[in-house]
């Protein structure tokens, strides 16, 4: 009756045979079958891993799924973010984020400097560049000891438009950053400048040159780091992207680093989910075209 009943189906008689023949179970062959041969889905997923492998080598190992999948689409490849997020995580691709372990004092408040008005009020959106700018300074840790570096931002396309590096946070860090701006991009009128209540932005020098660009100058509220939230967001993102996977040896190690994120990566390659996942340049570059 057995035998009858295998004869009868004839898609199952010859594995049946076969297994028989060789004293394994029916069910230990379709395993094994399974194994030997990849699903489209498996096939699939080997295509698409070394290609989210080199995405996150070339963020520095810094881009999670949403950017991941987003850099897929604009290479013309065509899957899904959960997909994604299961590729890196089978494969263990994971982004890497630090917390400081220090936070030294950039800012002075404590001074009798004039302090300007908070034009800003925390409304950074606006539709063309070179129309609000915002500045701050943050520290870099080297075996040298600390390093410190002051930028200035374009609001609009989160560009780098200026900065500089120094071993101390004062006066003439901020100047070259600004200086650097002004070389780089063109003023025009009604320019708001803003920043924090720190001596060095309240300085005559810094506040003579705003003068001499025309530029409107802007402060935050006192202890208040939302009111430049813009500029502290792009400091998170130099530190857990770049500065926390790094020891440093010298100033100069530090300076040649730093200006590799900001220039080659920062402006040109990192996509801002704000920017609809545009880089600051390629933003930039649409807007002007427009």
């Amino acid at each position: 009756m057995k035998c009858k009943c295998i004869k009868d189906n004839k898609d199952l008689f010859p594995i049946a045979v076969m297994c028989a023949i060789l004293g394994i179970s029916r069910s230990w062959y379709y395993a094994w079958s399974k194994q030997q041969a990849p699903s489209a889905r498996k096939l699939r997923d080997q295509e698409i891993c070394p290609k989210i492998a080199a995405i996150h080598k070339g963020s520095g190992q810094t881009y999670g799924s949403p950017r991941i999948h987003h850099k897929l689409k604009k290479d013309g490849i065509v899957c899904s973010r959960k997909r994604v997020e299961r590729i890196m995580r089978e494969n263990n691709i994971v982004s890497l984020h630090h917390k400081p372990k220090f936070n030294p004092q950039t800012t002075d408040s404590t001074h009798n400097l004039p302090i300007a008005e908070n034009v800003i009020r925390q409304n950074f959106n606006t539709k063309r560049t070179n129309e609000k700018w915002g500045s701050d300074i943050t520290y870099i840790p080297t075996q040298e000891g600390w390093f410190y570096l002051a930028i200035v931002m374009d609001f609009c396309s989160r560009r780098i438009v200026g900065w500089s590096m120094s071993a101390h946070p004062n006066a003439v860090i901020v100047t070259d950053a600004l200086k650097m701006a002004a070389l780089r991009r063109r003023i025009p009128e009604h320019l708001i400048h803003h920043s924090d209540r720190g001596s060095q932005y309240a300085s005559n020098d810094y506040r003579a040159l705003l003068k001499k660009l025309g530029i409107q100058q802007s402060m935050s509220r006192k202890g208040n780091c939302y009111d430049n939230a813009m500029v502290e967001s792009f400091f998170h993102s130099l530190k857990v992207e770049r500065v926390h996977h790094r020891n440093y040896e010298s100033h100069a190690e530090a300076l040649e680093d730093i200006r590799d994120y900001i220039e080659n990566f920062y402006n040109c390659t990192r996509m801002h989910s704000s920017l609809d996942y545009l880089s600051p340049l390629e933003y930039e570059r649409i807007q002007e075209a427009a």
